[in-house]
């Protein structure tokens, strides 16, 4: 007798049960498990679904959540972003002082690294085989004159300098891009904080965007650094030197300027500049070395002279009584056919009118000549103007070759800079000094802010500020003016 075959058993559909689910996605799909457990935030979510079925050692009494942030229900949102309330750049409270440090980072757009793994194009392969000599070779290389390495031991028998960092913005983007802040964090995280401080907290404003690219990236960046670093370990003025300060700027490819957040930061209330390679490009000194054609090597003896006193290897004062010598028997209506040459710097002119709708004070300091600096001084509405005064021949009108008075030089500078804001009843604090040359050393430390203008090495290492760009006018973000707020005030 044949047995009707028995249908196999259906199992169960697989299902969870109450106990076995949690508020989290990401758990439910974990193979492992582990105990069933208050979650570490009590959140809406947690209190419903598990803490009304767990039991809590020691028990106590679970309070309703009234909307008042305190320990045990943290500001938190908790699904979706996360926000945390602090009070970092708010009033401190009382007994205490404000320690911020404002950094703001300016990408250079006009001076882009290249990678180095990529040759230079302008080096040569090898010494050998290229039919010139070393001399010649590196008049065309790009590599500065004083940095190895070189064919002569002789002139430089240290170690050749160390590579330079990878640039990243090629890699990351041409602008203060996210990373570049992150690492920027990252770097300052790594100071000590002051006595009873714990955790450094940031804020961060876009000051300007590229607005030639289509997705606006920002190119101006200024961070807020709550609190600065322990000032008995690294003060300021050392944090500005400091190795991996300078590092990141190669690496990333900007200026980054720090400044303690003060009142007087956003309120200045003297600018003085310097003129030639500042308010306009050139040096005027060269300007009329150059119209001279007898003897046919008087500009560039000229043009030696002055780069040499720039770069701080002679002194300002025996560089420029020197110089003028050579331009005796010039006619002195020389200085006003030059006028039409000067090539005003891009920017100043907007920046000296919004500096004007600020009641802003601004004078020009320079160590050349004063007809011209008085005319550019008219010219721009510039309240100040100091300079050298040179003896013209009242018989015949020429340059003798002498300078009257004292030369307008680095203590000379100092001291005007000094009177200025005594006479106005600016306190030093409120004062800004930009410059580009080694005679403007002195005059920037004497003020609250020494900003180098595409200045020599040297003077871009001593400045408490750089700036390497295309436009004066960025010396406003430096006062926290965003790119709205410069339109506003130099339209």
């Amino acid at each position: 007798m044949s047995q009707e075959p028995q249908s196999p058993t259906r199992q169960g559909r697989p299902s969870m049960t109450a106990s076995m689910r949690s508020s989290s996605f990401l758990r439910e799909h974990q193979q492992y498990r582990p105990p069933s457990k208050p979650e570490n935030h009590y959140g809406i979510d947690t209190v419903v679904e598990d803490l009304q079925a767990t039991s809590v050692s020691p028990p106590r009494e679970i309070s309703p959540f009234k909307g008042i942030p305190s320990a045990e229900n943290p500001p938190r949102i908790v699904d979706g972003q996360s926000h945390e309330l602090s009070h970092p750049n708010c009033t401190p409270l009382p007994g205490a002082s404000t320690n911020r440090l404002i950094a703001t980072l300016f990408y250079k757009s006009t001076n882009p690294r290249v990678s180095n793994a990529i040759p230079s194009p302008q080096r040569y392969p090898s010494p050998k085989g290229s039919g010139q000599s070393p001399s010649v070779r590196a008049a065309d290389s790009d590599l500065p004159p004083t940095m190895a390495p070189t064919s002569k031991l002789d002139d430089f028998p240290l170690e050749p300098p160390a590579t330079e960092p990878e640039p990243l913005d090629h890699l990351y983007g041409a602008n203060v891009s996210p990373m570049c802040i992150a690492s920027f964090l990252h770097l300052m995280s790594t100071f000590p904080l002051p006595a009873g401080s714990t955790d450094l907290h940031s804020s961060h404003r876009c000051l300007k965007i590229d607005q030639s690219h289509q997705e606006h990236h920002p190119t101006i960046v200024e961070l807020t650094l709550s609190p600065a670093p322990a000032s008995d370990y690294l003060p300021l003025k050392d944090l500005r030197k400091h190795e991996l300060i300078y590092r990141f700027e190669r690496e990333w490819n900007v200026d980054v300027a720090l400044r303690a957040d003060t009142l007087w930061r956003r309120y200045p209330r003297l600018v003085v500049f310097d003129m030639d390679s500042t308010l306009i490009t050139q040096e005027v000194i060269d300007l009329l070395a150059a119209t001279i054609k007898d003897p046919p090597d008087l500009a560039a003896r000229v043009a030696d002279i002055t780069h040499r006193a720039m770069m701080g290897e002679l002194e300002f004062d025996s560089a420029f009584r020197e110089r003028v010598k050579l331009l005796a028997g010039l006619p002195g209506t020389l200085f006003n056919e030059l006028r039409p040459v000067l090539d005003v710097t891009n920017g100043v002119r907007p920046l000296i009118k919004a500096l004007k709708r600020l009641g802003v004070k601004t004078a020009v300091l320079s160590g050349g000549f004063l007809p011209l600096t008085s005319w550019l001084a008219g010219e721009l509405g510039i309240d100040y103007a100091h300079a050298n005064e040179v003896v013209i021949d009242e018989q015949t009108g020429k340059l003798t070759g002498e300078v009257k008075g004292r030369i307008v030089g680095k203590e000379r500078k100092r001291e005007l800079l000094i009177e200025i804001a005594e006479k106005e009843g600016i306190a030093l604090e409120q004062v800004v000094a930009v410059g580009d040359g080694a005679n403007d050393l002195l005059m920037m430390e004497a003020a609250g802010l020494g900003v180098a203008w595409n200045a020599k090495p040297m003077v871009q290492m001593e400045a408490s500020s750089r700036l390497n760009g295309d436009s004066l006018l960025d010396l406003l973000h430096l006062f926290g003016f965003t790119e709205e707020e410069v339109r506003q005030l130099s339209a």
